[in-house]
């Protein structure tokens, strides 16, 4: 089992083309063609988490946190960023990190917190734009349903719980092939008028090489007509946050130690209880301050993640109730995610889940 084997199925699970400008994610330390004798998964990527993987000989570390944000201009050593790329280089183990792409599919972190707390419903709180793309192609009628099973196969045509979408329009198309063509219809140096139909699919963004290999491996002529429009609509698959209902009305109180229980946590910051009923619940793992407004504008009785600031705090209006549940602890459980993922893909590697608590707050 190699690296980039291992990496193939994570990128389907959350395409890098989905991360944050800011991200670094993808293969930090490390090599492609690398075999790998065991992976590591961890919410973080360490010096003890290095040292655990030397332990448990996993030479692939799979971390939702990038050890590496920022450029490094010196790796010497003086800092625990440093410090943590030169033990993995040292120890040939390679680091990948999954971090805003998984946060930002659906099914990814946001969603395994719904999960956690038997949210129904679940759909993505602030869906992103221009991540979805359209073919428009032109295919002769009898080979039309054959170009289209093609093309959803290759992932096209999907929108919400409906597949197979498309378009198609009736039309006459004309070519003339010269002597150098050899055509599948017609014959050289003659104009021809076909029946053809227009047909159109949506597409995320990231499949366009596999829809165009698609189109061409499944088209009959010798040089398909086409065109790719770039879409301003909103990919409900993909964005921010997350938003749910929980099966029945909780009350404040009850809602907040049932959060506690089910994320496993010791405390959590909240503004002030209004005196309603939590029915629906937005949330967003990590620092989730910026989705506020959105949680807002759907309605939700309670907003859950984490790194709010003081005045940040005030923006609730007494319209909403925040839980800050931490950063850590809100993004604990997406290593079970991974962990989860992966060994449905792959029976013949071992997969580890990370023991160490790499969170660097205490509570007193």
């Amino acid at each position: 089992m190699l690296v980039k084997e291992i990496i193939k199925q994570l990128d389907l699970l959350a395409p890098p083309a989905y991360q944050e400008d800011y991200d670094n994610s993808g293969l930090i330390t490390g090599n492609m063609q690398q075999e790998v004798n065991g992976v590591l998964i961890s919410l973080d990527c360490i010096e003890s988490i290095v040292e655990e993987a030397i332990r448990e000989k996993c030479n692939l570390i799979i971390a939702h946190h990038p050890i590496v944000f920022k450029g490094l201009k010196k790796i010497n050593g003086n800092n625990y960023v440093e410090r943590t790329i030169i033990k993995a280089i040292k120890n040939d183990i390679a680091i990948y990190a999954i971090h805003t792409n998984l946060d930002n599919v659906k099914g990814g972190v946001n969603f395994k917190i719904a999960e956690k707390l038997g949210l129904q419903n679940i759909k993505i709180l602030a869906p992103k734009k221009q991540l979805l793309k359209k073919l428009i192609s032109f295919v002769p009628d009898k080979d039309s349903e054959k170009v289209l099973d093609a093309l959803y196969k290759a992932g096209a045509g999907n929108i919400g719980n409906y597949s197979e979408c498309s378009y198609q329009l009736d039309g006459t198309g004309t070519f003339k092939p010269n002597e150098n063509a050899n055509p599948a219809i017609g014959s050289s140096n003659k104009k021809e008028l076909v029946a053809e139909k227009r047909i159109e699919v949506i597409f995320p963004s990231p499949l366009e090489g596999a829809i165009i290999s698609a189109l061409y491996g499944s088209h009959p002529y010798e040089e398909p007509a086409y065109d790719i429009l770039q879409l301003e609509n909103k990919n409900p698959e993909v964005g921010s946050g997350a938003i749910g209902t929980l099966p029945s009305p909780m009350k404040e109180l009850d809602f907040m130690n049932y959060l506690k229980s089910k994320m496993n946590l010791s405390n959590i910051r909240h503004t002030a209880l209004l005196g309603k009923e939590i029915k629906k619940v937005a949330l967003c793992g990590g620092s989730g301050s910026f989705l506020l407004k959105n949680a807002l504008s759907v309605g939700a009785d309670a907003y859950i993640s984490a790194d709010f600031k003081y005045h940040e705090f005030f923006d609730a209006e007494n319209k909403i109730v925040i839980a800050d549940i931490g950063h850590y602890e809100s993004e604990v459980f997406t290593k079970d995610l991974i962990y989860e993922f992966l060994i449905q893909k792959f029976s013949n590697i071992a997969v580890r889940l990370s023991k160490i608590d790499s969170n660097p707050i205490s509570y007193l």
